[in-house]
């Protein structure tokens, strides 16, 4: 028998043999996790249910309020939101990276928050502040109170979902443009100047050119983002029947209608998918604008003269008005004896008050409810269970995309392993119940479980697992691990003295992504949770919708600090995330 060895020795061939099981764990994994919950779902429709379904979905009497007008308002808050926040994103990206503008780090700092702020707590800031009296006075917000006349159109429906996803998404496009303007070459912007370039025939001729491709994939991704969506439509859209493809399905299959939930899911999942893969190929064309040069000198922002300040200041607010106003809102609505008020009786009932009958129909406060402390106890339990079981998934799968020696290979893990990027929190939630909700074989129905919703909660967060672990794996020299198995260490003992040591810092940062959004996400469990299984975010959905407002921004603002604080541990820890507020200010 002839063992082939790899170009590093021995050491290299016995690496190379070890993948082979762990390339069959990983794609085993990723099969139970992701493959077989979605497979289940075409498997459903294909049925003589399934394709009853889709018929009256499509073409039946219950088409054009069950899909066309979910699709249309869908699609138009998904472009409404991807044109705006690349826009917004491109624009605060262009001031801070490539600008003399004052204050580029603090703005900087604030315009990668709001996507750490849930959508859900978003939503509810903003019927604090734009909320009429149409839905009685647990709606009325404080514009409102004050004599300001908001029109219906600003206070419910497309147009406060558009703007609450903006202002929630927005910073992924700064995040993602930002990153991609450090790496225009140096030489190029600093040569357009000393050629007597005005700015816009920079940034139109040189700048744009090269971030196109990630303009695209912004815009894709935010798309996606907004598509998928079911806080800001529930919270905004149903209280005046507007709905999107996913309250649809919300509601089809909270009535018993399972099939046509999944028709509708099927659907939310092709739209996001074709526009990823637009984007994907978009991407494609960024080698054309590679440029050939040395490591350049010190970076020579472009001046914005007279308009330094007032754009700085236009900036600032933005930022403000995503970050520190919604919390504001929250956090005194909580505090306002009476829906609606800004600055009248302030009380901490709501917090901490004891019964009272003549409050809110005798509920204590959150710090007195019981089921305060379980909700956030059993939120803590699964965001920590999920952290590490994804973490540990994670693990697994990025080790077999990063040591296998067939790219093929390692491109289809990857490709499997990123799915649930294409598919919605709620479709994830509907596939595990589809799949994982009955009894399998010997194998009980986990529905009602908290396994069901760890387990969930992997699939959704796979993503970020895996990123984190690849990331981590590609900045450790594979001959450190090959010197530990040449002294003779097994493969465990080499992954917990030299890997686990070395990517200690990427896979905590990986495990705080994962365990906040488990805690902050409501558009994945919806539909898993049970009475049984009290969590933060279903706690504050069902207070504001038996309008039990003051409770619901209380619930909401401890979700809040939760989440930007895990986030912001996760950002001190990857300590590299924007490296462009580094950049000299030249």
């Amino acid at each position: 028998m002839v063992v082939r060895l790899g170009a590093g020795g021995f050491g290299a061939g016995r690496l190379r043999l070890s993948t082979l099981p762990l390339g069959t764990v990983a794609w085993g994994l990723v099969g139970l996790l992701v493959v077989v919950p979605l497979a289940n779902i075409a498997i459903e429709l294909a049925s003589a249910d399934g394709m009853q379904a889709i018929r009256d979905v499509f073409t039946g009497r219950i088409a054009r309020n069950m899909l066309w007008l979910p699709l249309q308002n869908t699609l138009a808050i998904g472009v409404v939101v991807a044109v705006a926040c690349v826009a917004l994103g491109g624009l605060l990206a262009w001031l801070v990276t490539m600008t003399d503008m004052p204050l580029r780090r603090t703005i900087g700092f604030l315009a990668a928050i709001p996507f750490m702020i849930p959508t859900f707590s978003a939503a509810l800031s903003w019927t604090v502040i734009f909320g009429d009296d149409r839905l009685g006075p647990a709606s009325t917000g404080f514009l409102h109170a004050l004599g300001v006349p908001v029109p219906a159109w600003l206070a419910w429906g497309g147009v406060p979902i558009a703007a609450v996803l903006i202002g929630h998404l927005y910073s992924i496009c700064y995040l993602m443009i930002a990153a991609a303007l450090v790496l225009v070459g140096r030489e190029l912007t600093d040569a357009a100047e000393i050629a007597g370039a005005s700015r816009w025939q920079t940034l139109s001729g040189i700048l744009m050119p090269v971030v196109t491709p990630t303009l695209v994939a912004a815009g894709a991704l935010c798309f996606a983002e907004a598509v998928s969506s079911f806080s800001a439509p529930a919270i905004l859209g149903l209280p005046v029947r507007f709905h999107t493809l996913a309250t649809r399905a919300y509601g089809a299959i909270e009535t018993g209608n399972p099939e046509r939930g999944y028709v509708l899911i099927a659907t939310m999942i092709i739209v996001a998918a074709a526009l990823l893969a637009v984007a994907t190929l978009a991407g494609r064309r960024r080698r054309s604008f590679a440029t050939v040069g040395g490591k350049g000198g010190r970076r020579i922002r472009m001046t914005l003269g007279p308009a330094r300040w007032p754009l700085a200041i236009a900036a600032l607010a933005v930022v403000l008005f995503t970050t520190v106003l919604p919390a504001l809102a929250l956090l005194l609505s909580s505090l306002s004896a009476q829906r609606g008020t800004v600055f009248g009786a302030l009380t901490l009932h709501y917090w901490i008050g004891a019964s009272d009958p003549a409050i809110a129909q005798g509920q204590a406060g959150i710090l007195q409810n019981p089921q305060l402390v379980r909700s956030f106890v059993v939120t803590l339990g699964i965001g920590l269970a999920t952290g590490l079981v994804a973490l540990a998934a994670g693990a697994v799968i990025g080790a077999a995309i990063h040591r296998t020696q067939r790219r093929w290979a390692a491109a289809g893990l990857r490709q499997a392993a990123f799915l649930p990027l294409l598919v919605p929190g709620i479709a994830i939630g509907a596939a595990f119940i589809g799949f994982y909700g009955a009894p399998i074989g010997p194998l009980p129905s986990l529905y009602g479980t908290p396994m069901l919703i760890v387990i969930a909660g992997v699939a959704a967060t796979l993503p970020f697992a895996v990123q984190s672990v690849t990331s981590a794996l590609s900045q450790i020299s594979p001959e450190l691990e090959e010197s530990a198995r040449v002294g003779g260490a097994g493969p465990l003992r080499t992954w917990l003295a030299v890997t686990l040591p070395l990517a200690f810092g990427k896979l905590l940062a990986g495990f705080v992504l994962v365990f906040v959004k488990m805690v902050r996400d409501l558009d994945l469990v919806i539909l898993l949770y049970t009475p049984q299984i009290p969590l933060l975010t279903v706690l504050a959905f069902r207070y504001a919708s038996d309008g039990f407002m003051q409770f619901a921004h209380a619930v909401s603002v401890v979700i809040l600090v939760l989440s930007v604080g895990a986030h912001l541990l996760a950002n001190a820890l990857g300590r590299s995330s924007q490296p462009w507020l580094k950049a000299p200010a030249g």
